[in-house]
C-alpha cells in the first residue's frame, strides 16, 4: 500500500497537524510515513509494495525501528504514518506503536483493511492508533479489486472498516485518480460517507514504480484542473473533511477561486488547505522505508540519506536533496518563477518520472505564471513594433 496520509483538521482530528515555523533555518517536520514493512498480502497496481509473506532483505529490526523511533522528536513533534506494505504483516507492530505514542508522538495507520479484525482493530486502538486510511479506488468491487490486484479486496475492506467502527476508531477514505474512476467520483464518495468516515482524501496517481505502467491511466493536464476545480465546489456540499493529497495545484485553485468569490483564504474558511504547501516532501514530511532510507515521499525514489548510516534528525536537517526542496530558487522551468510556488511547488515525484529530474517543472500543471506571461507578451509587443517599423 502506498503511504496514505490519515489526516483531518488540526485540533478537531489527529491525522492532521499545525505548521510550525523554522527552527534554527530548518522546517519542523509535521509528518513520517514510515514503510515499517514492504511485505504485504495486495499487489496494487500503483505500489511499491507486492504480494510477498515474507519480509523483505534488509527490514529494520525491532531494536533499529526503536533506536529510530527515539530520534523522531529531535526533528520536531511529527505524527507518525505506519504504512507498508501491509504494517499488519510487521510481526512487532504491537510493540512499535505504544513506543511512538510513550515518545509523546500522534500515531495513525494506513493498513489495506483487508487484515483487520475485531481482535487487532481493538488491539491499534489500545496501542495508540488513532486513526486509519483504508484505500477505496470504486464503489464496488469489480473496479476496486482489478485495481488492488487481488479477488475479494473490496469485501474484505469493508469488513475491515466494520471492525474499526465496532471499536470506536477513526478511518478515512483515500482514493487514487485514475482515468477509469474519475467518472466515480461522487459514487465513492457517497460510499465513504455512508460508511462513516472522518475524511474523503484523493490522490492523484504519480506513475512511477509498478505504476508506470499505469502511463494510460494517468489523467491529462486539463483533467487535473477539472477535477480539482470540481473538488473545490463539492467541498462545499458535505462536512466531510475532504483533502487533495499528490495534487499541490489545489493550493493554486484554492485561492484563484476564493478570489474570484470574494472569499479570504484563512484557517477559518479552507482549514489547513490554507496555511499548508502543495508538496510538503523534504519540507514538512518525508518517507523512511522499511530498510531505513529516506526519501521525501514513497513517490519520489530519490535517496536522501540512510538512518543506518547518519542519524535521521541530521538527514533532515543536511540532506543536499532535502535543501534544494526547500529553495525554490533551484525549481526549473515555470516552477521556478510561478507565483503560486510556495504554496503549491509542484509535484516532485512527476517530475522526476515524466520530466526526468525532481527539480523540473510539474508536467501536469497548465498554468502559466504572471512572469512568463508577461515576458511572452512583451516579446509579442516587439515583434509587432519591429513589423511596423520594417
Amino acid at each position: 500500500m502506498r503511504p496514505g496520509h490519515p489526516g483531518g483538521h488540526s485540533g478537531s482530528h489527529p491525522g492532521e497537524h499545525p505548521i510550525s515555523g523554522p527552527k534554527d533555518g530548518v522546517p519542523q517536520l509535521r509528518l513520517i510515513a514510515w514503510e515499517v514493512t514492504r511485505s504485504c498480502n495486495l499487489a496494487c497496481k500503483h505500489c511499491r509494495a507486492e504480494a510477498h509473506p515474507e519480509p523483505y532483505e534488509g527490514e529494520l529490526s525491532t531494536e533499529e525501528a526503536k533506536a529510530l523511533i527515539d530520534t523522531f522528536p529531535e526533528a520536531g513533534s511529527p505524527i507518525i504514518i505506519f504504512t507498508g506494505g501491509e504494517p499488519f504483516m510487521r510481526h512487532d507492530i504491537f510493540e512499535l506503536i505504544p513506543y511512538a505514542k510513550s515518545k509523546g508522538l500522534r500515531c495513525v495507520m494506513a493498513p489495506n483493511g483487508t487484515l483487520l479484525t475485531a481482535e487487532n482493530a481493538q488491539r491499534i486502538k489500545d496501542c495508540g492508533i488513532e486513526r486509519c486510511s483504508i484505500s477505496i479506488d470504486a464503489p464496488d468491487a469489480a473496479g476496486h479489486d482489478e485495481f488492488r490486484g487481488v479477488k475479494g479486496a473490496f469485501e474484505a475492506s469493508m469488513k475491515g472498516i466494520e471492525h474499526l467502527k465496532s471499536v470506536g476508531l477513526e478511518f478515512q477514505i483515500n482514493t487514487t485518480v485514475t482515468k477509469d474512476n474519475l467518472h466515480q467520483f461522487k459514487e465513492i464518495f457517497h460510499l465513504a460517507e455512508k460508511l462513516g468516515a472522518s475524511a474523503w482524501h484523493i490522490f492523484l496517481l504519480v506513475p512511477t514504480g509498478r505504476a508506470a505502467e499505469l502511463g494510460a491511466q494517468v489523467i491529462t493536464a486539463g483533467e487535473y484542473e477539472e477535477v480539482l476545480n470540481w473538488f473545490y465546489d463539492f467541498r462545499k456540499t458535505t462536512n466531510m473533511q475532504l483533502k487533495a493529497t499528490c495534487a499541490p495545484h489545489y493550493h493554486r485553485i484554492l485561492r484563484q477561486r476564493a478570489k474570484e468569490e470574494g472569499v479570504p483564504v484563512n484557517f477559518e474558511t479552507f482549514g489547513l488547505d490554507a496555511v499548508s504547501r502543495g508538496c510538503l516532501g523534504g519540507v514538512g514530511f518525508c518517507f523512511i522505508s522499511h530498510s531505513g532510507i529516506v526519501q521525501p515521499c514513497g513517490y519520489l525514489d530519490l535517496y536522501c540519506g540512510d538512518v543506518r548510516k547518519t542519524p535521521f534528525p541530521e538527514i533532515w536537517k543536511s540532506s543536499p536533496e532535502f535543501l534544494n526542496l526547500r529553495n525554490p530558487k533551484v525549481y526549473e522551468g515555470k516552477c521556478g518563477v510561478c507565483e503560486y510556488e510556495k504554496v503549491c511547488g509542484g509535484c516532485r515525484a512527476r517530475a522526476a518520472t515524466m520530466r526526468g529530474g525532481y527539480l523540473r517543472e510539474e508536467p501536469l500543471c497548465s498554468h502559466t505564471p504572471v512572469k512568463l506571461a508577461k515576458l511572452a507578451q512583451g516579446h509579442a509587443t516587439q515583434d509587432v513594433t519591429q513589423g511596423a517599423e520594417e
